[in-house]
């Protein structure tokens, strides 16, 4: 029987992954208790905001293949380093950002690059691979765990900055946080996992990137995967963003949200933590399935249920445990079905299309607010799409197309 333990370079990388996606995703969640005092600053609807929200997530999306590619050709480290540079260079440009072009710049386009180089993609691929097979749905669960505990820590922090100091040098505190990823970066350099057989296999010939390329776009179940994966975009990112100026105008302050969001990031914790355990024992397009189907039942309850500080938080603790459960189990699917070779690239464009649901939830929700004053359109289209996640893992599986 062979070992399936966590070797010591793998348990370094996977402290290093923690507190870095803890730092990257942390921050990045914080993002919506900035739309409203900024918003109110220098006179913008909310769509201007959430323009800006929305056209970080597309081009996170669009270059995460790229970024994944280099992942893979030249390591993790250097790639999440220069990302760590580039999200601390953001920050603080967004710091001083006062008119709708700036904030686009600085949130938009490179705070979009540089979360394409700190967040699930590059850092669970790296872990993937050093990950035994029968432990890597667990050890990606373990990592994406940790972004949530950066949520539940820098939520609360963020708002008590905002009170005390302001919205400006609140994220310039938040820049200084975030240059610590870059030593950390040098904490991804355990070994890719290599199978006993694998001298066996060395004569094999390794597929080029255009060849895996192809196989994966002719690979239909890949796609069915991908199109769930906008759906989880699409409504992390709607809530995320929307959901404190959602409860403003019902009366409730900026507390409320904010706790929301923090029970969010405490309860993920679990449920990334048990998705990637259950993962490893059970289907896991079956476990989408039901991930996504109970998101439509809690929205449809949160709805329609009176809404008091007891139903907000019990949603917020609901969520949360369906919040990024979905990402340990997408990125297992596709190690399983590609190999892990080329895992960052092919999670990237899985990702891609993650990051076009999070331009629309981000976008359509500043839209519809300005439009009507509320965002009922986009609270039911987010229940038909937890319809559509049900119905597209039924033509997923875990076949392997191509071996490691």
């Amino acid at each position: 029987m062979s070992d399936t333990r966590f070797s010591k370079p793998l348990i370094y990388m996977l402290i290093g992954s923690a507190i870095i996606l803890a730092l990257s995703l942390g921050v990045r969640h914080a993002f919506g208790l900035y739309l409203v005092p900024m918003s109110d600053e220098f006179g913008w609807g909310h769509n201007v905001f959430s323009l800006a929200i929305a056209m970080q997530n597309l081009i996170w999306g669009a270059v995460q293949p790229i970024t994944g590619v280099f992942a893979d050709k030249y390591g993790s480290k250097i790639v999440v380093a220069v990302g760590g540079a580039l999200y601390t260079l953001g920050l603080l440009l967004m710091a001083v950002s006062s008119t709708g072009l700036l904030l686009n710049l600085s949130v938009g386009l490179i705070l979009g690059l540089a979360l394409s180089a700190t967040s699930f993609p590059v850092l669970l691929s790296a872990v993937g691979r050093a990950a035994h097979p029968e432990k890597r749905s667990l050890a990606m669960g373990i990592a994406s765990a940790a972004g949530s505990f950066g949520q539940f820590i820098m939520l609360p922090s963020t708002l008590l900055l905002l009170q005390s100091v302001g919205w400006s040098a609140a994220l310039i505190v938040s820049a200084i946080l975030i240059a610590l990823i870059i030593p950390l970066a040098w904490t991804l350099k355990a070994p890719a996992y290599t199978p006993p057989n694998a001298l066996a296999a060395i004569h094999k010939p390794a597929l080029s990137i255009k060849e895996i390329l192809v196989i994966a776009k002719n690979h239909k179940p890949f796609w069915f995967l991908s199109l769930g994966f906008f759906v989880c975009g699409f409504q992390v990112v709607f809530i995320g963003i929307h959901l404190p100026g959602y409860l403003i105008d019902h009366g409730f302050n900026a507390t409320t949200g904010t706790v929301f969001l923090a029970l969010v990031g405490l309860f993920n914790i679990v449920g990334t933590y048990t998705a990637g355990w259950l993962g490893g024992k059970y289907s896991k397009p079956y476990l989408l399935m039901g991930l996504y189907g109970l998101r439509g039942i809690a929205i449809i309850g949160f709805l329609l249920l009176p809404l008091s500080t007891w139903t907000i938080y019990s949603f917020g603790i609901i969520m949360g445990l369906l919040w990024l459960s979905t990402v340990p189990l997408t990125n297992g699917i596709v190690a399983n079905m590609f190999g892990i070779k080329y895992l960052s690239m092919l999670s990237g464009i899985v990702f891609f299309t993650h990051q076009v649901g999070s331009f629309f939830g981000g976008w359509l929700g500043g839209v519809n607010h300005d439009m009507t004053g509320n965002y009922n359109m986009v609270w039911i289209f987010s229940i038909l799409l937890s319809i559509l996640g049900v119905l597209v893992h039924f033509f997923v599986n875990e076949e392997h197309v191509v071996h490691d």
